[in-house]
């Protein structure tokens, strides 16, 4: 069972002014999918104390992913993925890719997300939008591919396709490309 945490970024979320729909949703989609909730946090716009929480969660808790969720969009105060490209190591461009990809058939308003990916240490650190409905629609396109993601960051595998069958070299793969 891999450990997650899950960070919301939002103001009003922080100072008591609005519940917490979408931090609700990522953590009850994760339990459905044998995932352990270790950590949860609300945060406001402020990127220091964005950039603080991930690194807490990355090396002191040790989580083996944080998904966040809001502060990716236009406002002046969404600073989530200038807050997480200040503390990931290396790119994942291909998540948030998926999610922009995926979104666009559903409203083409997904184009203005600014959600970025990475990995700091053995977390991967995914941007969610702030949106329940966007949450749900998000978690649906990445739950597919994360527990193989995440086998791999944490060393519980190296395989990331399978030799073809008949052939006589293991040059030929399916799978991860």
């Amino acid at each position: 069972m891999f450990k997650v945490g899950v960070l919301t970024v939002s103001d009003k979320g922080y100072a008591g002014e609005r519940v917490d729909g979408s931090g609700a949703l990522i953590i009850e989609i994760l339990k459905k999918n044998n995932f352990c909730v270790e950590k949860y946090e609300i945060v406001p716009d402020e990127k220091d104390l964005i950039s603080q929480s991930l690194i807490d969660m990355c090396d002191k808790d040790k989580v083996d992913l944080i998904l966040t969720t809001g502060g990716t969009g236009f406002s002046q105060r969404d600073v989530t993925p200038e807050a997480t490209m200040d503390v990931i190591e290396r790119h994942v461009p291909g998540i948030p890719e998926a999610m922009r990809s995926k979104s666009m058939l559903i409203t083409p308003k997904a184009m203005l997300s600014r959600a970025v990916c990475g990995i700091r240490k053995q977390t991967l650190i995914i941007n969610m939008p702030g949106s329940p409905k966007a949450v749900g629609e998000c978690m649906e396109i990445i739950l597919p591919v994360l527990p193989h993601a995440l086998q791999i960051l944490t060393g519980q595998t190296g395989e990331c396709g399978n030799v073809v069958p008949g052939t006589e070299k293991e040059l030929a793969y399916e799978g991860c490309r």
